[in-house]
């Protein structure tokens, strides 16, 4: 009688769940896995240098795809090893499956070698865990792992597998059982639709409202709403702040877009918020980088909050009137019922802030001012790449300066704040949308946490291109330290780094150095185009500084530095 074993059952579940990328890393306790891989069809593996990056791939390539993203690791320091990446994606409400191995079931709880609680380490950052102490439970588990990752609010499972039970084996006719057996799980019942007593509550409130604004958060993309969301706005004409993982759910330069909420915010999205009498927040959580004080936040406007979580209903911000649901259903039901509403002095109001405020920087020709930077790569690509950024000054330039016209073209790491998320981000995102331009903006800091990446892309020839902004600082902490604390720039100097075009040649890439604003104009949009992964170090200005801000815990429409300087 034909059998199977637990290995060739991991690939056989992943594999009808649709998964046809991996990334990963073998060790010991997943040789049985890698062992049935060597041979099995329909799975590409793509081996990242550590685990971490084989984590943040898988989450690059979920937000690209808005598939489930999957990663694999051995037991101990392995498993560990993914964590980061797994937090990065639970902050982010990221849908991912991770496999770690473990040592085999009678060895667990001996420290044995390579042995780590792994479920226990993950349980606060995981949507859900499993271990797996029975063969026959493999199928059941890997299609509740991927139904629990990504319905409802999405986010990483992962399924510790001992390497006794991978190597275990079932008759072939119970596997085919067990697979088709359906999914029960009687505690978990996301609820997709908004309560229409809730809906037309709100319709009465935002028509009653005279100085209403939308803050447009990350849910309105992972639910692909982005469509719905703009004929709403376009319904109630009323201006809208987005969150960072909220931008691209409708283009930056639409009439009707304030541009970016909160620390690093446009001078128009934060005074709007300020002054509004109704905010209607939109698959976002009020988070402390975009609320600054809660007291001053909004304080003269009633909320109107949709989100698919209930748990995010009233946990920073009290909702008058909160909407559980899946946000494009929700805005479906809104367009049905919403009138017409014409544009209102109010408009007026926010466009002359916007128009008299705009996102200001004092250009040079001399040194390349890192916001030119990023507004050259938005020209030359249209605003139409992907845009992976890392942690820090230039993940907000970005933010700030970068067009984005499209849903799903930007990912950045917004919740946890993880520095070396965007080489291998940026590689999973590629390796997802292979047709579309690819582009990673990292600081000369982050780009050190895992520079290995680069072996990766060489290895597989992924054509990302990797843009250093290079200001030879911890830029972020350095900018807080002048502000904030006397100019004591306390260990944030990385004048002492790699040379980046020797190490990208050290990795088998192409290397070029980028030093002045016409060099710039001259060599970016070549460097961009070609068909090959290409590291560029570009050497901008030192101590520029990331404005407007609000100070950590500050009232959101106090902003420093309106006018580019401080």
């Amino acid at each position: 009688m034909k059998k199977i074993n637990g290995a060739r059952i991991i690939l056989e579940g992943l594999k009808r769940q649709g998964v046809d990328t991996i990334f990963g890393y073998p060790g010991g306790k997943v040789i049985p896995l890698y062992n049935e891989l060597y041979d099995f069809s329909g799975i590409n593996h793509i081996l990242t240098r550590h685990e971490q990056g084989a984590a943040h791939a898988a989450d690059g390539y979920a937000r690209v795809t808005g598939k489930v993203g999957v990663c694999v690791s051995t037991s101990g320091p392995g498993a560990t090893n993914l964590v980061t990446g797994i937090m990065t994606a639970y902050m982010d409400s990221i849908p991912m499956v991770a496999i770690t191995g473990q040592v085999a079931t009678y060895e667990i709880g001996k420290d044995a070698f390579q042995e780590s609680d792994i479920t226990g380490i993950t349980m606060p950052v995981t949507k859900h865990n499993y271990l797996v102490k029975d063969v026959k439970d493999l199928p059941r588990i890997i299609k509740e792992a991927f139904y629990i990752a990504s319905t409802g609010r999405p986010g990483p499972v992962l399924i510790d597998i001992p390497s006794n039970i991978q190597q275990a084996e079932i008759n072939f006719e119970e596997f085919e059982i067990l697979h088709n057996e359906p999914i029960r799980l009687d505690s978990y019942n996301p609820n997709y639709e908004g309560h229409p007593k809730q809906i037309k509550s709100a319709i009465r409130m935002i028509n009653q409202s005279k100085r209403p604004v939308i803050l447009a958060g990350a849910g309105i993309i992972k639910s692909k709403a982005s469509k719905e969301f703009i004929k709403f706005v376009e319904r109630t004409n009323i201006p809208v702040g987005v969150t960072l993982l909220g931008l691209g759910s409708i283009p930056t330069a639409h009439d009707l877009c304030l541009g970016m909420l909160g620390m690093h915010g446009t001078y128009a999205a934060n005074y709007s918020v300020f002054e509004s009498d109704l905010v209607i927040a939109i698959g976002m959580r009020f988070d402390d980088r975009v609320t600054g004080n809660l007291e001053t936040f909004a304080k003269n406007a009633k909320v109107i909050h949709i989100d698919i979580d209930p748990a995010e209903i009233g946990k920073n911000k009290k909702a008058d009137i909160p909407i559980v649901g899946d946000v494009k259903r929700v805005l479906v039901k809104f367009l049905e019922k919403m009138p017409q509403r014409e544009k209102t002095e109010w408009n007026e109001t926010v466009t002359k802030w916007k128009n008299e405020n705009p996102l200001v920087y004092k250009n040079s020709n001399e040194e390349i001012k890192p916001q030119y930077l990023i507004e050259k790569i938005s020209e030359l690509t249209n605003g139409e790449a992907i845009i992976v950024t890392d942690v820090g000054q230039h993940q907000m330039w970005t933010a700030q300066y970068y067009k984005f016209k499209n849903p799903d073209s930007h990912c950045t790491s917004g919740g946890a704040g993880t520095m070396g998320y965007a080489l291998p981000a940026a590689l999973g995102a590629k390796v997802g949308l292979p047709n579309k331009p690819v582009i990673a903006i990292v600081g000369d800091g982050g780009i050190q946490m895992t520079s290995q990446e680069l072996m990766t892309l060489a290895h597989f020839n992924i054509p990302v291109k990797v843009v250093i902004v290079n200001n030879s600082y911890l830029g972020m902490v350095r900018q807080w330290q002048e502000i904030f604390y006397s100019n004591r720039y306390s260990q944030v100097d990385l004048e002492i780094s790699p040379d980046f075009v020797k190490l990208a040649e050290a990795y088998s890439l192409k290397g070029v150095r980028i030093e002045t604003p016409s060099e710039l104009d001259e060599k970016l949009n070549d460097l961009l185009t070609s068909n090959e992964p290409v590291v560029i170090d570009v050497k901008v200005s030192k101590e520029e500084n990331v404005l407007p801000m609000v100070p950590a815990g500050g009232d959101s429409h106090k902003m420093l530095g309106i006018k580019g300087e401080l």
